[in-house]
C-alpha cells in the first residue's frame, strides 16, 4: 500500500464509534467445533466481555449449511439460525462477522461481502488469508473497517498479534517455527518410540490429532499457509501460499529419526521465513519455506513435543523470542477468536481501527533454490577404495563443501553420510542429482536440511 493508498484511508472518515454501552452485532458464520466454542464462549463470558469492550455483545445469528442438524444444539438456543449466510451478513443490526467455515471460495465470497457492506471480519480461515489476504485487505481498508485473524495461524499462540504490534516498530529478521500440531505428534511419537511413519500417523489419527484424509496437514500444505501469513505480516510484503515451497514429512523414516538422534538433533517440520541480504547488507528479498528439517538438541525448536506449535521469531532490537502453546483445537481457537473479536468490538464502541496490513516494503518473493542452507545427506554407495575421494569430489564440482562424513559398514556397500557447509539450495539440489546418477552411489537414501 502506497503513502497515498494509506493517507486515502486515513481520511475515509475517523472511524466514530458507536458509543458506550451501546450493542455490538455480531454474525457467526458456521458451527463446527471452533464456531460452537465461540458460541459458549460468548455467553459465558458475556459480563466480562461487555466490561471490557464498553457494550453488550449480542449474537444476531448463526449460519450453517444444514439448520436441522443444529438447531437443538443448546448454544444456539433463542438464536437465529439460518442457512442463509448472505442474508445474516446483509442485516442492518450486524456490526462484526466471524467466519469459522473453513475453505476458500465460499468464505472468500462471504468475507469479500461483509468487508464492501462495512462490516468488520474475525476469521480463523489461514487458506483462505494465505491465499486471498491481499484481496481482503484492501477491502477492509477501502471500506475502513477490521480484519483480524489471529487464530488463522496458531490458535492461541499470539504470533499474529505480536508481528502487528508489539513488533511493530521493529525489524523482523526471521520467523521459524512448527505450525502444524499433527505433524510434530508423528515425529515426536517416531523419535519417543521408534515407530514407523506409517504407525505414528495411525496412532496420531486414533487419537484425534490427524483427519481422516491427513493430506493438509502431512503434505505441509497447511504449515505453508502460515508461512504466507508469517511471512506477509513480518516484512511487509505480500506472500500467498503459491510463493512457499512446501515438503511433508510422509518420506521420513525411522532410520532418519535414529539418524538424527546419533547426531543429537531431532527432525521436526519447519515454517521457515527469511530476508536474504546483497552484498551490502541490505534486503534483497525475502523467502518463505516449509519443509522437515534437522534441529539441534539445544535448540529451544527441539523440546517441542506432541502436538504443541512454537514460533522462534529473530528481531534486530528485540533479539529472540519464542511463543509456545497449543496450535489447535476448538477452545485455543475460540480463545484467539474472542481476542480478536474483542478488539474488532471496542473499535465499533469507541471508534478507530486496528493496525492494518501495510505491505509497504514490497520485497521480491524469491523462490526456494536462491536460499542459502545445509544438508545432511544418507545414502549407500560401493565400499571400495578412493569412493570417498571421488564423491568429494562431485560435492566440489557443484561448489559444495563439506562439514562432516561418517561412514558406516551396511553388508557388501557402506553407509556415507555427508554434511555440508552452507550453500545455496540450487547447489545442494545439483550435487544430489549428481549423487543420484552416479555409479558408486547405490541410493541415496534421505536428503535432510539443516536449522542453524
Amino acid at each position: 500500500m502506497s503513502l497515498e493508498h494509506a493517507a486515502a484511508v486515513e481520511s475515509n472518515g475517523n472511524y466514530p464509534g458507536k458509543g458506550i454501552g451501546q450493542p455490538v452485532g455480531v454474525a457467526v458464520l458456521g458451527k463446527g467445533t471452533v464456531g460452537t466454542e465461540v458460541l459458549r464462549l460468548i455467553a459465558e463470558f458475556s459480563s466480562n466481555l461487555e466490561h471490557r469492550i464498553g457494550g453488550p455483545i449480542e449474537v444476531r445469528g448463526v449460519a450453517v449449511s444444514n439448520v436441522d442438524k443444529h438447531k437443538n444444539a443448546p448454544e444456539v438456543q433463542g438464536l437465529y439460525l439460518t442457512d442463509d449466510a448472505h442474508e445474516l451478513i446483509d442485516r442492518d443490526d450486524v456490526d462484526v462477522v466471524v467466519e469459522v467455515i473453513g475453505g476458500i471460495d465460499y468464505p472468500r465470497e462471504l468475507v469479500l461481502k461483509a468487508l464492501r457492506s462495512g462490516k468488520s471480519v474475525v476469521t480463523a480461515n489461514k487458506a483462505l488469508v494465505a491465499a486471498h489476504g491481499s484481496e481482503l485487505a484492501d477491502a477492509a481498508n477501502e471500506a475502513g473497517v477490521d480484519l483480524y485473524y489471529e487464530a488463522a495461524v496458531a490458535a492461541a499462540i499470539p504470533v499474529v498479534g505480536m508481528l502487528r504490534r508489539s513488533l511493530a516498530g521493529d525489524k523482523v529478521e526471521r520467523i521459524a517455527g512448527i505450525v502444524n500440531g499433527t505433524t510434530n505428534f508423528i515425529l515426536d511419537a517416531m523419535a519417543s518410540t521408534g515407530a514407523s511413519y506409517e504407525d505414528a500417523l495411525a496412532e496420531a489419527t486414533r487419537l484425534g490429532y490427524a483427519e481422516a484424509d491427513p493430506t493438509a496437514d502431512v503434505e505441509g500444505h497447511d504449515a505453508a499457509s502460515k508461512a504466507a501469513i508469517l511471512a506477509s505480516m513480518g516484512f511487509h510484503t505480500r506472500v500467498t501460499f503459491d510463493d512457499v515451497y512446501c515438503e511433508g514429512i510422509t518420506n521420513i523414516t525411522a532410520e532418519d529419526i535414529a539418524a538424527a538422534k546419533r547426531a543429537n538433533q531431532t527432525i521436526k517440520l519447519l515454517a521457515i521465513c527469511e530476508r536474504l541480504y546483497d552484498e551490502h547488507g541490505e534486503t534483497r528479498a525475502v523467502n518463505a519455506r516449509v519443509h522437515p528439517t534437522l534441529v539441534p538438541n539445544d535448540h529451544p525448536l527441539a523440546t517441542v513435543d506432541k502436538s504443541y506449535n512454537a514460533i522462534f521469531v529473530e528481531a534486530e532490537a528485540a533479539g529472540r523470542l519464542m511463543f509456545y502453546g497449543n496450535g489447535a483445537g476448538g477452545a485455543p481457537t475460540a480463545s484467539a477468536v474472542l481476542g480478536d473479536l474483542v478488539g474488532a468490538a471496542r473499535n465499533k464502541i469507541h471508534g478507530g481501527r486496528a493496525p492494518a496490513e501495510n505491505p509497504y516494503a514490497d520485497y521480491p518473493v524469491v523462490g526456494f533454490e536462491e536460499v542459502t542452507t545445509r544438508y545432511h545427506i544418507n545414502m549407500t554407495v560401493n565400499d571400495r577404495v578412493g569412493v570417498l575421494a571421488d564423491l568429494a569430489r562431485q560435492f566440489a564440482n557443484s561448489n559444495v563443501s563439506l562439514s562432516a562424513v561418517r561412514q558406516e559398514e551396511a553388508g557388501d556397500g557402506a553407509h556415507l553420510v555427508v554434511v555440508t557447509h552452507q550453500a545455496t539450495e540450487r547447489d545442494l539440489q545439483d550435487i544430489v542429482r549428481r549423487l543420484a546418477d552416479h555409479e558408486d552411489v547405490r541410493s541415496v537414501n534421505s536428503v535432510l536440511r539443516l536449522q542453524d
